[in-house]
């Protein structure tokens, strides 16, 4: 097979030295170096569509979209394959990023996935029915991973509150990577993807509060939950719903709830009724409630205290709340 007058063949000795040196460097951070690299080793094999690949992964860990866009389009030009490649799949992140909505149809469709034909009022995919999964905030920094609903193969709208420490908020949309480091088990059966950030793809304008709730009642929590969606926002009980766990069992297999029965878990240095910092169990259903309670809640300034009143005035003898702060 030819291509630009080339015999295709596999790389030389060189091309492997620089490319496999340029990796080394990216997994240091040392991303100007490997450029360096990865641009020698496109010169050595104009010819191989791993050349501009590896040219296009490195654009991406920089987040230089129209580097990224370029280099994908030299990559997929010189595949042999039809379907199912994964340089489709960056060109298709870039695109998202840049909002190149006929580039985005155009790779998602060359991957092997059902693009639905009409596409959203600025043309981007819609309706791909790609149901929910999580997504790891600040994977280099203080990670957290929370549920989302996945817009298209390269974004995901956030459906949890996250934590102030990950400077997002409720309803943003996240570009992520193709790629799961992780899956998160329901109690139910079904498991759930866990995807990287990469970045902030759309702000959202909902700021993020910290309140203490005097809650009787796991019925009474539940009861704010169900208020602030009824208004179109989100309240969350950080109490229950956040688990620190270590960067391995992170990126592994996990339950998202409390399991069935013992089991021994390593990194679970906690004692009855005292969890440990790295504990990876909440309390079960038979545990004690505690009353008090520090509950996110995304809403907008003008109607936050408006709900915990109502929410309060539903049940006076069993709701309190105090020390309401805006945090993100």
């Amino acid at each position: 097979m030819r291509i630009f007058g080339r015999v295709r063949h596999r790389p030389s000795a060189s091309w492997r030295q620089a490319t496999d040196r340029a990796f080394t460097l990216i997994g240091d951070g040392r991303y100007e170096d490997a450029g360096a690299l990865l641009t020698r080793a496109a010169d050595m094999e104009p010819w191989l569509s791993e050349s501009w690949f590896n040219l296009a992964l490195l654009h991406k860990f920089r987040h230089d979209w129209e580097q990224a866009r370029a280099a994908g389009l030299r990559a997929v030009a010189l595949l042999d394959r039809e379907a199912g490649a994964p340089d489709w799949w960056n060109v298709g992140i870039a695109a998202t990023a840049l909002q190149d909505w006929p580039l985005a149809r155009r790779a998602w469709q060359a991957y092997g996935l059902r693009v639905p034909g009409e596409g959203g009022p600025a043309g981007e995919p819609v309706g791909m029915e790609l149901g929910s999964a999580a997504v790891r905030l600040s994977p280099e920094g203080e990670a957290e991973v929370v549920w989302g609903r996945r817009l298209d193969p390269a974004r995901m709208e956030v459906l949890s509150i996250p934590l102030p420490s990950s400077g997002r908020r409720w309803g943003e949309v996240v570009l992520h990577d193709g790629v799961p480091h992780g899956e998160r088990v329901t109690a139910a059966g079904p498991s759930y993807p866990v995807f990287d950030e990469i970045e902030l793809w759309a702000p959202s304008p909902v700021p993020t509060w910290v309140v203490l709730l005097e809650a009787a009642t796991e019925t009474d929590r539940d009861a704010l939950e169900r208020l602030a969606a009824d208004a179109g926002f989100a309240a969350e009980d950080w109490s229950s719903s956040v688990r620190l766990l270590c960067r391995t069992c992170s990126e592994s297999r996990m339950p998202s709830d409390e399991g069935d029965g013992e089991h021994l878990d390593p990194h679970d240095h906690s004692e009855p009724g005292h969890p440990g910092p790295l504990g990876h169990r909440t309390a079960g259903s038979g545990s004690l409630w505690v009353p008090e309670r520090e509950c996110g809640i995304a809403a907008p300034a003008g109607l936050v205290r408006g709900l915990l009143d109502g929410w309060v005035a539903d049940s006076p003898d069993t709701r309190e709340w105090r020390d309401l702060e805006e945090v993100c």
